[in-house]
């Protein structure tokens, strides 16, 4: 996983908020992992914009999925799953989805690709002569 294009792609930011998650699994509580916004912001000294962009990121990339959505106004963060690790249900253990693989990221194309074909005008500066030396 470590060596996958998903995890390289990751900020920093995003990388903090998934091994604090990580730290939090105990081997039976997947799906049911809380780090709210607040506390990821005030541990992991982030900002609260920055975290809710980590938890986004982590998301689209695989690396974790929402179970339960959380409420603001009982208190309660959102449930996380872990997509390495394997999750308890009633029915017996889930394998891993391992979502991140799943990944392939933005490819660029055509010109933009390659930005040294673009016309670049170095700044100048140009003095005014007025005439007087």
């Amino acid at each position: 996983m470590l060596k996958s294009k998903a995890w390289r792609s990751l900020s920093g930011a995003a990388i903090k908020v998934w091994l604090e998650l990580h730290t939090r699994y105990n081997g039976g509580n997947n799906g049911k992992l809380h780090l709210s916004m607040n506390e990821a912001a005030q541990i992991l000294s982030l900002g609260k914009a920055t975290v809710q962009r980590a938890f986004v990121e982590l998301q689209a990339k695989g690396f974790i999925a929402l179970e339960a959505e959380g409420n603001w106004y009982s208190r309660r963060a959102h449930d996380w799953r872990l997509t390495v690790k394997p999750m308890q249900r009633p029915k017996g253990k889930e394998v891993p989805t391992h979502d991140w693989r799943n990944w392939r990221g933005k490819t660029k194309h055509g010109s933009k690709a390659d930005p040294s074909g673009s016309a670049v005008v170095p700044f100048q500066n140009q003095r005014r002569d007025n005439g007087s030396t």
